[in-house]
């Protein structure tokens, strides 16, 4: 019994391997990837020829009609702002925060909150959001270099 197993079982090996010989040799390397799509786009990426389920491709379905759409949504916002330069230091003043904040809330929809409180706190500029009333509802700081949000407790 033993004899049968290890001969069933290098039978299967030395099948495996014969196998995958005559495969590497019948199946020629392709193209580079760096091909006519460039670096990072293949066939089947982002939904291009031969794409499959996990690569955006037909197979997706409708979440891979979403990823395609929000894809194209932010090519086109880039296309749109192309012209405005991102700055090192964005040297942001308290007004300017100010600003930031209140267009924050409206491209939200939001026209009942309000930014109060803004002023300078260390290295940071503080502000909070709050209810008409003036009940605070969230305080913010922002990094006036380089423009980075973060909630405070």
């Amino acid at each position: 019994m033993r004899k049968t197993i290890v001969t069933a079982v290098a039978a299967f090996a030395l099948g495996g391997i014969s196998t995958g010989v005559i495969l590497a040799q019948a199946q020629p390397a392709g193209p580079p990837p760096d091909g006519p799509g460039g670096r990072f786009h293949r066939p089947g990426m982002m939904g291009g020829p031969g794409g499959g389920p996990g690569m955006g491709g037909p197979g997706m379905g409708r979440w891979g009609d979403e990823m395609r759409e929000h894809h194209a949504h932010r090519m086109a916002m880039l296309r749109n702002f192309a012209l405005i330069y991102r700055a090192e230091d964005r040297k942001l003043t308290p007004p300017d925060v100010q600003k930031i904040a209140e267009a924050f809330l409206l491209w939200n929809g939001n026209h009942t909150w309000k930014v109060l409180n803004v002023k300078p706190d260390g290295d940071v500029i503080g502000f909070d959001f709050g209810a008409a009333d003036g009940a605070v509802i969230a305080s913010y700081t922002m990094d006036p270099k380089n423009g980075h949000l973060q909630r405070r407790g």
